[in-house]
């Protein structure tokens, strides 16, 4: 009996440290990264700020706890872009390298963009001083390593390939986001990119069609 009320308890904290999370999303979306209070917490989730301190210490806990959702979700969802590509590749008849890079480009950007307040708290240094625990830091370093398995899946070698393709996609993306809302003004530029950062990275990838690292794939 005792160990089943622990468990009750356990499991209604992590619900209520859940439903904490998730208004701090709401209200960064309105207000911003860095204007979430904890009386305006307390007050989403129907609590004083005092009783939000049971559950997280202080205000970077609740972002590090948002770090942490914000990747778990990329790690997630970058995961099925070999699955695109495989897609691409019949559809449009390019080079396997060339559709993984395409798919690649056109996930992260969709993710980044559908969010840009998650885009901002996990690629920007939008709040000073911020760091996230360990914890949630070795999942945004599993996050490059997901990237640098691609591009080695891809057949690519060069060693700033990684560097390269960050730089490429985050700039588009603040463009998109910054510049164009909505819209889709710099989304319409990521085939081009893709196969720009192929030429300069890997450019027999754009013309092999047969690469075996791309066909065991």
């Amino acid at each position: 009996m005792t160990e089943t009320v622990v468990d009750r308890r356990t499991l209604r904290r992590e619900e209520t440290r859940a439903e904490i999370v998730a208004a701090a999303w709401d209200l960064a979306r309105e207000h911003g990264l860095a204007a979430i209070s904890m009386r305006d917490l307390g007050a989403r989730v129907g609590m004083r700020a005092p009783s939000v301190y049971t559950y997280f210490e202080s205000k970077d806990a609740i972002y590090d706890a948002m770090f942490r959702q914000g990747y778990e979700q990329f790690l997630e969802w970058m995961a099925d872009a070999a699955a695109d590509a495989r897609d691409a590749d019949a559809r449009v008849g390019v080079t396997p390298a060339l559709a993984r890079a395409r798919a690649h480009a056109h996930r992260f950007f969709a993710f980044c963009t559908a969010d840009p307040v998650r885009y901002q708290l996990l690629f920007l240094r939008t709040l000073p001083g911020f760091e996230p625990s360990a914890q949630s830091y070795a999942l945004a370093v599993r996050a490059l390593e997901q990237g640098a398995d691609e591009y080695a899946a891809m057949g690519i070698t060069d060693p700033d390939a990684l560097d390269l393709s960050t730089a490429l996609l985050t700039g588009l993306t603040s463009q998109q986001i910054a510049n164009d809302p909505g819209g889709d003004r710099w989304e319409r530029l990521l085939d081009r990119a893709a196969e720009m950062l192929l030429r300069e990275l890997a450019p027999d990838l754009l013309t092999d069609r047969d690469h075996p690292t791309m066909r065991r794939t």
